[in-house]
């Protein structure tokens, strides 16, 4: 009997392991302690997907992604130190796989829009009308990085 409880103990870590290692990982670069916190709450209920980290500062978010293994950066424009700019800027030199990059910004500003996405950002999103959004797009981003049809939130 033990040797079977401990093959299902052994069975059930596996499959936590592999769920997290499935599970979309999100680094979040935002110079905001309370933006970060409402951020990192409406992401955890959402189940294969995780915050890895969250950041204030471009040089930091440069050498995080530069280690590799995020798939999803959710960036402010302004931060503690440098910009969300530098760190798009900075993405084609890095040696890893290019993360999806949302930008989230209180700045919704046509030229800031253009600009980021001229340097690569896949969404654009303001703070003060697009918060509801993230779930739902982080959702979408880790079904179809699956392979299935993209769920609905309730």
């Amino acid at each position: 009997m033990h040797g079977y409880r401990n093959h299902m103990e052994q069975g059930r870590r596996g499959d936590v392991k592999a769920q997290q290692a499935e599970a979309v990982r999100v680094l979040l670069v935002e110079d905001s302690p309370i933006v970060a916190d409402r951020v990192r709450e409406s992401i955890r209920e959402i189940p294969g997907v995780q915050v890895v980290d969250t950041l204030d500062r471009e040089s930091s978010a440069v050498d995080t992604l530069a280690r590799g293994g995020i798939d999803v950066v959710i960036l402010d424009l302004h931060l503690n130190r440098g910009t969300g700019f530098g760190v798009l800027r900075a993405l084609p030199r890095l040696e890893t796989p290019r993360p999806i990059v949302i930008i989230f910004t209180s700045y919704d500003l046509p030229e800031y829009r253009r600009q980021a996405m001229a340097l690569g950002a896949d969404h654009f999103l303001d703070k003060a009308q697009d918060f509801e959004r993230i779930p739902q797009l982080l959702l979408t981003i880790r079904e179809t990085r699956h392979g299935r049809p993209p769920p609905t939130l309730q």
